[in-house]
């Protein structure tokens, strides 16, 4: 009888929950351009799903090799997952009304550098790292010169007044650009993660715009959102594509594009907010670069020392030794994709105090440093006393 009594207790909950998602559901037409939202979704993960079936044809130059100090997977898998983001994208636009087009075209121009040059080392693996780079910053030029927006503002008190020099201001966007481009690339390590943390950022830029009443902006995050998202579910769990050089930069240039216009078009949204939202990415960057210096490599060579690697080799594979190497890697990438979170609700709070924006991003950051310095020592410390530490060489990974 009580098992009866939680059964339909359960099944009312059920119930309940079902109708709440279809009232959601009947209301999403009320949004703006919400069919291309959906046309966005829907086309990236088709897009994506046909790339996946038809890899007998094209597998020969769009596989990801299986042998590298950054492989995790152990079957050939198509590396191109820009193309379903970037197509998806463009269905989307082609179904969108002309203030969202505004918007997004010039996304999808200046954004073809850094997807194009990224797709090349998908399919030759011959594209260097500071040609990759210089693409992504192209990318941020050739935005300004479509859409005269740049950076003109950072909120730091001396440095505003410089910004106002066009070559300046065209300078640093082109470098947040290029590195936020690479910061997404970096990240991409494990199933899901540079999907669901771009997604995540999207929609948190989108929350932002909406708070301040900039709705087109609003709709045009919410679109490469949802393109992104469309990718997700072909990239994870099982992992059978890849997002790819020519996918990350793409998406992280159009996350940096966005982070321009949303503090160029809002003044009433500090710059720090921005930052906050990528802070994780760019806090893997900023270590990474810190880790080859004080280990004297070569700032482009791979290595298996990230965040992301660290964390399987410490924990996952120790606590979940009898799961599968496949679920490992996704269970990886669904908790690093969902700590960014945390920054972007901090961010949607305080999106109009630059010091509490700052404070912020220093609390992320440190926290996230913090939790890497217990996985190399094994022990918690100051994230600044590991930052100015001497580190040997050879990192014990096990």
């Amino acid at each position: 009888m009580e098992e009866c009594h939680v059964i339909l207790k359960d099944s009312i909950l059920v119930i309940e929950f079902s109708m709440l998602l279809l009232e959601a559901l009947q209301s999403l037409h009320k949004v703006p351009d919400s069919a291309a939202i959906f046309i966005g979704f829907v086309g990236s993960f088709l897009v994506g799903l046909l790339v996946v079936l038809t890899k007998s044809w094209h597998g020969s130059f769009s596989m990801d090799f299986t042998v590298g100090v950054q492989k995790f997977h152990t079957k050939l898998t198509p590396r191109i997952g820009g193309v379903p983001i970037v197509l998806g994208l463009v269905m989307a636009w082609g179904n969108s009304s002309p203030e969202i087009k505004e918007l997004l075209t010039p996304i999808l121009l200046a954004g073809m550098p850094a997807f194009l040059f990224g797709i090349a080392e998908d399919v030759t693996k011959k594209v260097g790292v500071l040609q990759r780079l210089l693409a992504t910053m192209a990318s941020g030029f050739l935005a300004w010169w479509i859409t005269d927006y740049s950076l003109s503002r950072l909120d730091i008190w001396g440095v505003d007044a410089l910004m106002q020099f066009t070559i300046i201001s065209l300078l640093v966007t082109s470098f947040a650009v290029g590195g936020v481009a690479n910061a997404i690339n970096i990240i991409d390590g494990f199933n899901g993660l540079s999907s669901l943390t771009s997604t995540i950022a999207f929609t948190g830029f989108a929350l932002i715009a909406y708070q301040v009443g900039d709705f087109n902006l609003t709709v045009s995050c919410l679109i490469l959102a949802a393109c992104v998202w469309g990718f997700f579910w072909i990239n994870w769990p099982f992992g059978k594509m890849f997002l790819g050089d020519g996918g990350a930069y793409f998406v992280g240039f159009a996350l940096a594009w966005v982070a321009v216009l949303l503090t160029e078009r809002n003044h009433s949204v500090s710059a720090f907010a921005s930052l906050l939202i990528c802070i994780l990415p760019i806090t893997e960057v900023l270590l990474t670069i810190f880790r080859r210096l004080v280990r004297k490599q070569y700032l482009g060579q791979p290595d298996n020392l990230h965040f992301h690697s660290m964390l399987l080799r410490r924990y996952i594979v120790r606590w979940l030794s009898h799961w599968p190497a496949l679920a490992k890697n996704s269970l990886v990438g669904l908790l690093l994709g969902l700590m960014s979170l945390l920054a972007v609700l901090l961010a949607n709070i305080f999106f109009e105090s630059t010091l509490l924006c700052l404070g912020s991003v220093i609390l992320c950051a440190l926290g996230y440093i913090s939790i890497y310095a217990r996985m190399v020592r094994h022990y918690w410390s100051s994230p600044i006393k590991f930052l100015v530490a001497k580190h040997p060489r050879n990192i014990r990974l096990y």
